[in-house]
């Protein structure tokens, strides 16, 4: 087990910090944390550990050095080797666990994949400011009824670590998310584009409320908000490339289906988010899943040059 000097000691005792993101955080190098769920709930096997390493090698070739996050028989893993890797991607065993769930998995030295909001809060904790993931959780549709709105937004109002994604997923309800976000704090940039991106779609039908157009200026912006006081992370919404994306009027009616295949199985909770991807997976012949890969990638390439900046500031 690898220790850093900022790290408490009770949190240190419970952490691996893998040797490569140790080195990094000990020079003061960029580093992008990276989540656990994509691979476990996120995708088959095995196309998902192909893209947790192919992520890792995007992020080395901008200049940072990846360091995907996971908790492996109660142990805070930052940074998995390929074996751990493997085991995320393959191991049913695996939980998918939120801020919530930490404290017990811990505790109980379960296997968990860290979501957007525990991956946030472990990065915290490392010393890591900058968290690339596919799309953020946000408040789902009909939340008004069933009060379904993802951890990940609360996260964002108190943990300072800037989480680049394609915006929010999809199948949630854009126009709150936004809304709980303004509420909350919460900068929501978009990258180069004056429209919200809605993962595999580049636009959402919302205006973006921020806009940065390079990762050197959103950089400057996470160094001007810790410096001035004000905690809690930023969300950068990157859209997906334009050779990827499905557009919101092609994938809208996928969404629809699945949101009603869902609701006809009872499926609720933290299950929600995993069926709803692979339904719509199925419905598409795999051309979502294949957008979901590119647009992780892009988010990694721009989360490492967002790093890589802020290590020059800091």
């Amino acid at each position: 087990m690898t220790t850093q000097h900022h790290l408490r000691p009770e949190i240190a005792a419970l952490m691996d910090l893998h040797p490569e993101v140790a080195e990094a955080l000990a020079s003061g190098r960029a580093v992008v944390a990276l989540e656990s769920t994509i691979i476990s709930h996120g995708m088959p096997f095995p196309q998902n550990v192909e893209m947790a390493r192919g992520v890792e090698d995007v992020i080395r070739e901008h200049g940072a050095v990846p360091a995907t996050i996971a908790v492996l028989n109660g142990r805070l893993k930052i940074g998995l080797t390929a074996e751990e890797l493997h085991l995320l991607a393959t191991d049913r065993d695996v939980q998918k666990i939120s801020t919530r769930d930490l404290a017990i998995t811990v505790a109980l030295g379960r296997h968990g994949a860290t979501t957007v909001a525990s991956t946030m809060r472990l990065a915290s904790l490392a010393g890591i400011r900058v968290f690339a993931t596919g799309g953020t959780g946000g408040v789902h549709r009909g939340a008004g009824e069933t009060m379904d709105i993802s951890a990940d937004l609360m996260e964002l109002a108190r943990t300072d670590v800037c989480v680049v994604s394609s915006g929010v997923k999809s199948i949630l309800d854009i126009g709150l998310t936004l809304e709980v976000l303004e509420t909350q704090g919460v900068p929501a940039i978009t990258l180069g584009s004056t429209q919200f991106p809605a993962f595999y779609s580049r636009h959402s039908g919302f205006a973006s409320p921020l806009m940065v157009q390079t990762p050197d200026e959103a950089a400057r912006v996470l160094r001007a908000k810790w410096t001035l006081g004000l905690g809690g992370g930023v969300m950068l919404a990157n859209p997906i490339p334009v050779e990827a994306e499905i557009p919101a009027g092609e994938i809208t009616p996928h969404i629809q289906q699945a949101l009603a295949d869902m609701d006809a199985l009872g499926i609720s909770g933290k299950e929600t988010t995993p069926y709803l991807l692979g339904r719509i997976a199925e419905i598409t012949g795999g051309r979502s899943l294949e957008a979901n890969i590119a647009l992780v990638r892009h988010n990694a390439a721009v989360a490492a040059q967002v790093a890589v900046a802020y290590a020059q500031l800091a």
